[in-house]
């Protein structure tokens, strides 16, 4: 069992973007197959700059304010209670281009 608390959780900053900062609620090998387990809060104007992942997706719930993700260069408008689908290869890019915070609950599962 894990019992967690955002109060505890250290801030870090995003290795796309140090600005944009997370916690990470669960880490690589808290469960199998399970990479990762975060919250990070977007300060209006940020972005995770374009990459992609070869050995991962990744899952990215809007729980507040709003955006845009591009996907494989698309780009689509997000909105809280948007949930989002990145899978592994595809070009993305994460953007608050709201006035106000926009907070991304996500995770990351291998591809193995």
């Amino acid at each position: 069992m894990k019992i967690l608390s955002l109060e505890q959780l250290p801030l870090r900053g995003v290795s796309h973007n140090p600005a944009i900062r997370k916690q990470v609620m669960l880490d690589n090998g808290a469960l199998p197959h399970l990479l990762n387990f975060a919250r990070a809060v977007f300060p209006p104007g940020e972005v995770a700059d374009a990459h992609r992942h070869r050995d991962m997706h990744e899952v990215f719930f809007i729980a507040s304010g709003d955006g845009e993700i591009l996907i494989d260069e698309q780009v689509h408008a997000i909105t809280a209670g948007t949930c989002i689908v990145v899978e592994a290869g595809e070009l993305h890019e994460l953007r608050n281009t709201g006035s106000r915070d926009m907070v991304v609950i996500y995770f990351s599962v291998g591809t193995d």
